[in-house]
């Protein structure tokens, strides 16, 4: 864009809910770029299996190729500019929102939609969990049936945990899934899973085994009991953390709730609250926080303007 700063809608990551703020802002005739670092389509790329979303997609990338074909049409007939870019800071004032990029250039428009979504929480920063930083504990939606031993712990009850579970249909392992009481309302979408031992936890010290080969964990019940296990499969499913640009405004929770931003600066997708992490949720949000940003400030009776 030769002019970024005469651009109607910026839009800040190209997930679901990214590129649904991008459609709609293009079907409204609004000028809209698109601040993308990474791939389309985001996390999508690692799901292995999609129940709830309408449009007959069975896989993540399936959906993901989909949404880089919707950016793709709309630059090809000129409605839409995708900027390779990470995003750091949005501020809103009177008359437009400025988008800090790391580079350091400075994007200004009339409303910045920011669908950064989340990133993957790690054990450490669980307040439930005591763990070292080194070494890492494998990602559950990373790890394959093959990879996975008889006696399989996971940490964390997310929602990740049923997907794996229908991308693997087969696998006869028994996943034994340590679940704080914040993760019980999780769990029982996949409480009728043979393959699923809940153990219901208050915290868990998690250590290498002394040998070398694996973990101990020191499990505390929600009775106070302690219980010692020894694994050398153990993986993370701890959910996720906002991944919020400075600048917004946080909820208690480190989420970015709509309702809480400065009006020319609108949030979408996971990034709004943790009990609406669905695909067809924060696809609705971003066409939503587009249409709520354009009835406010299009005058009753105008199409479309484009200053402030």
């Amino acid at each position: 864009m030769n002019a970024p700063h005469e651009t109607d809608v910026l839009v800040v990551g190209a997930g679901p809910s990214g590129v649904a703020a991008a459609l709609m802002a293009a079907s409204l005739n609004l000028r809209t770029a698109v601040v993308e670092a990474a791939s389309v389509g985001g996390k999508l790329h690692a799901i292995g299996a999609l129940e709830n979303v309408s449009g007959n997609w069975t896989t993540g990338p399936q959906l993901a190729e989909a949404l880089a074909s919707d950016l793709d049409r709309l630059q090809q007939a000129g409605r839409c500019s995708v900027i390779r870019a990470r995003a750091v800071s949005v501020t809103g004032y009177d008359d437009r929102a400025d988008l800090v990029l790391d580079d350091g250039r400075v994007l200004s428009a009339q409303v910045v939609v920011v669908a950064t979504g989340v990133s993957t929480m790690a054990p450490p920063e669980a307040d439930w969990i005591s763990a070292p930083e080194q070494p890492s504990v494998p990602l559950l939606w990373r790890t394959g049936p093959a990879d996975l031993t008889d006696r399989t712990y996971v940490l964390g009850a997310d929602r990740p945990l049923g997907t794996w579970l229908r991308t693997h249909p087969h696998s006869p392992t028994t996943l034994h899934v340590l679940c704080p009481p914040a993760d019980d309302y999780k769990i029982s979408e996949v409480s009728g899973d043979e393959r699923v031992r809940v153990v219901p936890v208050s915290q868990v010290a998690l250590s290498p085994a002394p040998d070398g080969d694996g973990w101990s964990l020191l499990v505390k019940d929600r009775q106070g009991e302690r219980t010692s296990y020894v694994s050398t499969t153990v993986l993370s499913n701890l959910g996720s953390k906002p991944a919020a640009l400075d600048g917004l405004a946080l909820s208690e929770d480190g989420y970015c709730p709509p309702g809480k931003q400065h009006p020319r600066i609108r949030t979408a997708g996971d990034l709004r609250a943790a009990q609406f992490q669905r695909i067809a949720t924060g696809q609705g949000s971003g066409a939503e926080a587009v249409l709520a940003a354009y009835y406010a400030t299009v005058p009753s009776g105008s199409v479309h303007v484009t200053g402030p």
